[in-house]
């Protein structure tokens, strides 16, 4: 016995250990070098498309702008407080103007909107890759290789504020959580806010997929450090500065979804088979983001964070995030304020 307690406590002294090389640095301090702008595409309106080549990722890349009043005529010296939207686990810079048309609120007139592009299933997080690190390097790609170039070239300043959507609302809270100060509000909706109590749920998905799912942040056992390191349950108290707002729905029919809503597509494996889903449940990826955002803003609270909430019965899908979205952009925007 007094051997295996010394073993016990040699693992978490290294778990702790890894914990703290994980830590990460402020943005800004380790911007990548060779990351450019390569091209730049006006797509009508205020809408500007920049083509990015990542070293971080290891290819080019896109980055959708919405642009604010007065930006065609900037001054070297001209800053725009900065919304950062963050996609869901398709990656797609194009979905906040296509399906949530976030270029047609008047209130975002004033503010420069940040829509990057994400990998399929990124996950908001530069890949252990077994232990090898390398592409796809997300945070990096977003963190020190867009932002920097944003706040040189294109008149972002330094008041900002991040939502997102499924993955997207993950991206937020561990951004935030990871880089203390980076964002003043942070808003999720749907969000992925807490893998390590569904690690199945990121091992079924990534599987369906067809990808590596241990190449995200390894096991969860035997990686347990790189998972608790990006987990916004695990790093609460790095968010106590930060004004949160956490959504979700039950997974079960709600009054945005037509008559008819057919169930989620059947994803192997991502029911855990000691905790079975109810019966009336149709959209089984949302009873967890619910439940991932319930858990996450009891932990919040508790360590005196100030956060906000939305629960309700609904599924995960488009409608209800534009209407997350439109109930908490008067508080995102009051974030930033000077």
């Amino acid at each position: 016995m007094p051997d295996r307690r010394r073993v016990l406590a040699l693992l978490l002294a290294a778990l702790v250990g890894v914990v703290g090389l994980l830590a990460p640095a402020p943005p800004d301090a380790h911007a990548r070098e060779g990351a450019r702008v390569v091209d730049e595409e006006r797509t009508g309106g205020r809408i500007v498309d920049l083509t990015v080549r990542s070293p971080a990722l290891g290819r080019d890349a896109r980055v959708r702008l919405l642009t604010p009043d007065g930006w065609e005529s900037r001054g070297p010296h001209d800053r725009w407080p900065v919304l950062y939207l963050f996609i869901g686990g398709d990656g797609d810079h194009e979905t906040w103007t296509r399906e949530y048309e976030v270029h047609r609120k008047p209130s975002l007139r004033d503010t420069l909107v940040v829509m990057p592009e994400m990998p399929l299933y990124g996950f908001y997080s530069d890949w252990w890759n077994h232990g090898d690190g390398g592409p796809p390097a997300v945070e990096s790609f977003h963190l020190r290789e867009v932002l920097p170039l944003l706040e040189r070239h294109y008149g972002a300043g330094t008041r900002r504020a991040a939502a997102g959507e499924s993955q997207g609302g993950f991206g937020a809270l561990s951004y935030a959580a990871r880089h203390p100060g980076l964002f003043r509000a942070v808003a999720s909706y749907s969000g992925f806010v807490h893998p390590l109590r569904h690690p199945h749920a990121v091992r079924a998905g990534m599987t369906h997929l067809g990808l590596d799912w241990r190449a995200l942040w390894g096991d969860p056992v035997a990686q347990r450090a790189v998972w608790q390191a990006h987990d916004p349950y695990h790093l609460a108290e790095r968010l106590r500065d930060t004004r949160v707002h956490l959504s979700g729905g039950d997974g079960r029919t709600g009054v945005l979804d037509p008559p008819g809503t057919e169930p989620d597509p059947h994803i192997p494996g991502l029911e855990d088979p000691d905790h079975p889903f109810p019966h009336d449940v149709i959209s089984p990826t949302e009873t967890l983001m619910g439940e991932e955002s319930r858990t996450l803003a009891t932990r919040l609270e508790r360590v005196g964070v100030r956060v906000s909430t939305h629960f309700y019965a609904g599924t995960h899908s488009p409608p209800y995030w534009w209407r997350e979205l439109d109930r908490t952009l008067p508080m995102l925007l009051r974030a930033l304020d000077p």
